[in-house]
């Protein structure tokens, strides 16, 4: 029992130093922890998650192929025309907006190009831009469960094929995908009436009367009068063709060749040559160089996830997997009984982690180790979105800045701003859909 607690305390004193520093260092912290629970404490290594580290690899430099393309730009300049076109229900359009942009490029980032937009649209309506600012950031970080090509679904993905149950990258959509639009929608429908409208708001009504206030107010924001080339638009074509192939692949794996073992390829694999190759694709196609791929601010994101991701997972898979009969013993009956306390934990540590994919990194190994089924666990899956819960994540701190209002905040009190309620409401209300949409389809 002792030795379990102090391996605990390292494993927990790992991941917190690593988020304390940031970047890459919570791969590399994680590695020195293999290290001293293998060299210190005689545990036997669990395999490092490689498959996992391929798949999210040939996601990312499809997706930053993309980015370099202009593809980006060009699906956010789609966009602001919707929400230009429809400027009064934009606390609903945009929301909605920002989570089917990160379902299509995997990829959160994606959403700083549109918030100043969003909050341009909601000023020229008259619209407190809080109402959509705070609920289109937590819903372009809700879409990351649901996005076919995004790191926490990819790892899920050769998760459940590690663990010899069959889920499909079709089951885990399948699940995630409404239950993430409900959970925005209900906490998109509590911002419409959030705080007072701006002609009422009397802080507002104040700095209204600075000179240098106002001609902020009175800056043009827009993408619609940027040329986007043809190129650009073939490369969104390409992009949404290799990730139609993959969903295509999963609904009919007859159509793959055998593998050595006699079965049809694991699509844990397809996920890797097609999206390399449509990145490949996307690169000839729009005349990309190599190393503004390599330079581009989806590549270095997607880099870092892959490097936390190799050391947190391999960290937390080997302490698990040597200390499994105490877990089972102490904690197993407990998280079966109410499986609620399970998406309670993955919620408190993504809220430190910030990064669901590597929540789920350290949380689907304890979970099946204590005897959860894997559909619960991708019930439990939209848990692992709660780093608004301190708003210190970019996209929060993006959507302040680009608030120029001033309404969009980080209150006296550091947990009352304006992320938390929108940010609760959509979490629990996804988590307990999806729970319920996973018991019925298994």
């Amino acid at each position: 029992m002792l030795m379990f607690w102090i391996q605990f305390a390292l494993v927990l004193g790992a991941v917190l130093i690593g988020i304390r520093r940031g970047g890459v260092s919570l791969g590399l912290i994680g590695g020195l922890g293999v290290a001293l629970l293998v060299l210190g404490f005689r545990s036997a290594p669990s395999e490092p998650p490689i498959a996992v580290m391929l798949i999210i690899l040939a996601v990312v430099t499809a997706s930053a192929t993309l980015q370099v393309a202009g593809g980006l730009d060009y699906l956010v300049q789609l966009t602001e025309r919707m929400l230009r076109a429809h400027p009064k229900y934009v606390t609903i359009l945009a929301p909605l907006s920002t989570f089917f942009l990160t379902v299509c490029c995997g990829t959160g980032h994606a959403v700083y190009a549109l918030l100043p937009v969003i909050a341009d649209v909601a000023l020229k309506t008259g619209i407190r831009p809080e109402r959509p600012m705070a609920i289109s950031s937590v819903a372009s970080q809700m879409g990351i469960t649901a996005s076919p090509v995004a790191a926490a679904v990819t790892f899920f993905l050769g998760f459940a094929a590690k663990s010899g149950y069959p889920v499909t990258l079709i089951d885990i959509i399948l699940v995630t995908m409404p239950a993430g639009v409900v959970g925005l929608l209900v906490a998109a429908i509590w911002s419409f009436n959030r705080g007072l409208d701006l002609d009422k708001d009397p802080e507002y009504q104040q700095r209204l009367q600075d000179p240098e206030f106002r001609k902020t107010l009175d800056a043009d924001v827009t993408t619609l009068g940027k040329a986007i080339p043809l190129t650009a638009k073939l490369s969104v074509l390409l992009f949404f063709a290799g990730v139609g192939s993959i969903i295509f692949l999963a609904s009919f794996p007859e159509l793959l060749p055998l593998g050595h073992n006699g079965k049809p390829v694991a699509m844990t694999t397809v996920v890797q040559f097609v999206m390399l190759a449509f990145g490949a694709f996307i690169m000839f196609a729009a005349n990309v160089k190599a190393k503004d791929i390599a330079h581009s601010s989806v590549f270095t994101a997607g880099m870092i996830a892959v490097v936390s991701i190799f050391g947190i997972a391999w960290m937390s898979d080997t302490f698990i997997s040597a200390n499994k009969a105490y877990l089972v013993d102490n904690i197993g009956t407990m998280v079966k009984l109410a499986p609620w306390t399970f998406a309670i934990a993955t919620f408190c540590i993504s809220a430190f982690v910030k990064s669901q994919a590597a929540t789920l990194a350290i949380t689907l190994p304890l979970g099946l180790a204590l005897g959860l089924p894997v559909p619960l666990l991708l019930g439990l899956m939209p848990a692992s979105y709660a780093y608004f819960f301190f708003a210190f994540y970019p996209s929060d701190l993006a959507a302040i800045n680009m608030d120029r209002t001033g309404t969009t905040h980080i209150g006296k009190y550091l947990l009352n701003h304006s992320f938390m309620i929108p940010g609760l409401i959509g979490v629990s209300v996804s988590t307990v859909c999806a729970y319920m949409i996973s018991r019925i389809l298994f």
